[in-house]
């Protein structure tokens, strides 16, 4: 009996060792792992789910001023670049285009009178010339007095002023091309446009949102009517601490996870750029660092990545839902 404890005893601290040994081992062999996993896959991502899908807006703004006739679109309605959102009542415009085009014919007819003119004065002064020419040469032969002779200067010089006149309105230009014509071609021009603008048409192809336009409201230039977002165009910002920055790059390519579809579906991306700054830098109230009382704060850069058009063509996605991005920054 008693050397049966005794044996228990040395054979403890033995199994304790042994087990402490394993311990060692095994966590040597973890940290081992962990680190090769860091330095030869880990280190080359950089991952964060601060992400969120953006896309340049387009607003619907009215060009002209006028009562709304017909509005064919909704919220959450898909359309297409070119098709018709807003009908405005084209009634005054017409009439503006109405006067326009008078007002450019009724220019052109007199601005080929100028042209009819000064070639009427250039035969008035050809006339003159040759029958003032003619008595010039006979003078001294004394068929002609020296009165009549100086009727026919007097002529003469009467139809040199009026040619002068008329060619200052003609010269160096066209009917086409006459500073009058080309003024009410510009007043014509403004108005077919000011006529055509009282039909508003997307600007590019989406879904419209924040309408706030209805039938028989007047609209005001220049005040918005709602907006059309492109989600074929969509992009994420993600957000990656200041600390996850120094191997990213443009051209680098990403990839990418949303909420809505889980973990299942990839979003392909491509890094097109870093922001210009920090979201604080540019906040509304900058935060103010010289002060005493400063606490550190890691900082957030907006990382833009573009998606695959294929991807969101399958898997189509909606401005501010929130991604997880990860990107390879090996290359």
């Amino acid at each position: 009996m008693q050397n049966s404890i005794e044996d228990e005893t040395v054979a403890a601290p033995a199994r304790r060792k042994k087990l402490f040994l394993l311990l060692g081992t095994a966590v040597a062999a973890v940290a081992l792992g962990a680190g090769g996993y860091w330095y030869f896959v880990a280190s080359h991502y950089v991952s964060t789910d601060n992400a969120y899908v953006q896309v340049s807006s387009a607003q619907v703004t009215p060009l002209t001023t006028g009562r709304v006739m017909d509005v064919r679109v909704h919220d959450a309605e898909a359309v297409k670049k070119g098709d018709i959102l807003v009908v405005i009542d084209p009634e005054d415009a017409k009439l503006q285009l109405d006067q326009a085009q008078a007002a450019y014919a009724l220019t052109l007819r007199k601005v080929k009178t100028y042209f009819a003119t000064a070639d009427a004065r250039r035969a008035d002064y050809e006339r003159a010339k040759l029958d003032y020419d003619r008595r010039a040469k006979i003078q001294k032969s004394g068929a002609v007095s020296g009165e009549e002779l100086s009727t026919m200067k007097t002529g003469l010089e009467t139809a040199t002023a009026a040619l002068e006149s008329a060619e200052a309105m003609t010269q160096g230009t066209s009917v086409e091309k006459h500073p009058e014509v080309l003024a009410a071609k510009a007043a014509l021009d403004t108005a077919q446009l000011n006529y055509e603008r009282t039909i508003i048409r997307a600007p590019v192809s989406g879904i419209v949102a924040q309408r706030n336009v209805q039938i028989g409201q007047m609209i005001q230039a220049g005040r918005p009517v709602m907006t059309v977002v492109p989600v074929a165009d969509v992009y994420v910002d993600a957000n990656y601490k200041e600390d996850q920055l120094a191997k990213v790059r443009p051209g680098q390519n990403a990839e990418l996870e949303s909420d809505i579809y889980g973990s299942s579906v990839k979003f392909r991306g491509t890094v097109i750029g870093l922001g210009g700054g920090t979201g604080a830098a540019f906040s509304l109230i900058p935060a103010q660092n010289a002060t005493g009382n400063w606490i550190k704060v890691v900082q957030r850069v907006p990382v833009r990545i573009a998606l695959d058009p294929e991807d969101l063509k399958a898997h189509p996605l909606r401005v501010g839902l929130s991604m997880q991005a990860t990107i390879d920054v090996s290359k």
